[in-house]
């Protein structure tokens, strides 16, 4: 059979990884897809750097132009590693509009233009495929749309951006503060020279926007996503958490109820005894909650030029199976059929019911603890568990303000919300509250 010819957008990380794995593993890869699949053309900017990566290869054209690879009849699959929202979407619904099947690693486009894009390719029947958009080389998608696919998903959580998780992870061990860890992860490589999509949650609410559509049949809605990062968080944070027996995560989180569908990325308190817990590093890590199946949990390298490379060849792999396939024959984008799709809704967070962990600097003297209870009481919010610091303990001898850190059992975020305002407005609290969510992932 005649072998599947692709066109490669991007030379890049991932780019040259996909083109280093298919040419290494070709024999392998030929024998479990049933025909073979060829890198025939690379587009890049830079010709330089794609000439460097194809090397001697005398059956693979390399240009300038991305549009060069769609307009190519020869091609029958654009990978698309060229990121973002711009030009990234008008390459792939031009390459749907081609008749082209797609492969890509862009999670924010997909995040953000899904519905378009999917809606296009089931007009066109061609296929977009997009294990690579989430956790790398973790095969959460595949598990999702079809290992998992006798379950009704209950929620997932996962750490789903390695940057976040090292940098956690480096607060812990070292007693470090969030800025100086940050540094140190950019001098790594782990972070971008800006990294906001990942310290402020974007990229995390990208990747479970997506799985949450595929897991309970929803549209793509990223807009309607919470996203908190880990800005704010202190040393204090992370320390006064391990003492109270929980480690902090940057979760994303989405979970069906009797109201909708929670849609939310925020810093967690995780039991330490839990396996999300002990993920450390750049790792990621997804946990899916199915009535069937129980609990499942999903581990590995969430990035890096190979992790990444092997889910998109996973996806070439895919399309060169049922690339004669009736479309109707093959596995939806998001899982279930399109006319089949749920309306759903997302869960505003001020709905949204889960436990906190609060910090509060105060004066130390007598009334302050008694105050900060009688408001949290009056709400209706009941307290788990109490840690008082001595305010030498926190300031140093002669110190004149200390550390309150307060569990509560759940409550909805409005309430929450509410007597968050009540307490800042006290004077013996002498600084902006801390607030991070609490999941106990059972």
């Amino acid at each position: 059979m005649k072998p599947i010819q692709v066109g490669l957008l991007g030379a890049g990380t991932v780019g040259s990884g996909t083109f280093n794995v298919l040419r290494r593993n070709q024999e392998e890869i030929r024998r479990r897809a049933g025909r073979g699949i060829e890198i025939t053309m690379v587009a890049d900017l830079d010709t330089a750097r794609a000439q460097a990566l194809v090397g001697e290869a005398p059956d693979v054209r390399i240009v300038a132009d991305a549009r060069a690879v769609i307009a190519d009849p020869d091609i029958d699959v654009v990978v698309e590693l060229i990121g973002g929202y711009g030009v990234a979407k008008q390459l792939v619904l031009e390459a749907i509009a081609a008749g082209k099947h797609v492969v890509t690693a862009n999670k924010a486009l997909l995040a953000v233009h899904g519905t378009e894009i999917f809606e296009a390719a089931h007009a066109k029947g061609v296929m977009v495929a997009f294990e690579a958009a989430v956790a790398g080389g973790i095969p959460i998608i595949k598990a999702l749309r079809e290992g998992l696919t006798a379950n009704s998903i209950q929620w997932i959580a996962g750490i789903i951006n390695g940057t976040t998780n090292f940098i956690l992870s480096e607060m812990r061990d070292k007693g470090l503060d969030f800025g100086t860890v940050l540094q140190e992860a950019q001098r790594l490589g782990y972070a971008e020279a800006d990294p906001t999509f990942d310290i402020e949650g974007v990229d995390a609410g990208h990747k479970i926007t997506l799985m949450a559509a595929i897991a309970f049949g929803i549209p793509v809605q990223f807009d309607k996503a919470y996203v908190e990062g880990i800005t704010k968080l202190g040393a204090q944070d992370i320390r006064y958490a391990e003492q109270l027996g929980y480690r902090i995560k940057l979760l994303g989180i989405t979970r069906r109820g009797q109201g909708g569908v929670e849609l939310r990325v925020h810093p967690s308190l995780v039991p330490a005894k839990r396996l999300l817990a002990n993920v450390e590093g750049a790792m990621n890590a997804v946990v899916v909650q199915g009535d069937a199946v129980g609990t499942t949990l999903y581990y590995g390298k969430g990035a890096g030029s190979e992790p990444t490379a092997s889910a998109v060849i996973a996806d070439l792999v895919d399309i060169a199976r049922l690339h004669t396939a009736e479309a109707e024959h093959r596995v939806p984008h998001l899982a279930f059929q399109p006319d089949a799709l749920s309306d759903l809704r997302v869960v505003p967070m001020d709905e949204v019911v889960t436990s906190y962990y609060l910090r509060l600097q105060v004066a130390d003297q007598a009334g302050v603890l008694a105050k900060v209870t009688g408001l949290l009481a009056e709400a209706g919010i009941n307290i788990d568990a109490v840690l008082q610091r001595e305010a030498d303990e926190v300031g140093g001898e002669g110190a004149t303000q200390t550390d309150l850190i307060i569990l509560t059992h759940a409550t909805r975020e409005g309430t929450m919300n509410a007597a968050l305002a009540q307490m800042q407005a006290l004077p013996t609290v002498l600084g902006p509250i801390t607030r991070i969510r609490k999941e106990e992932l059972a």
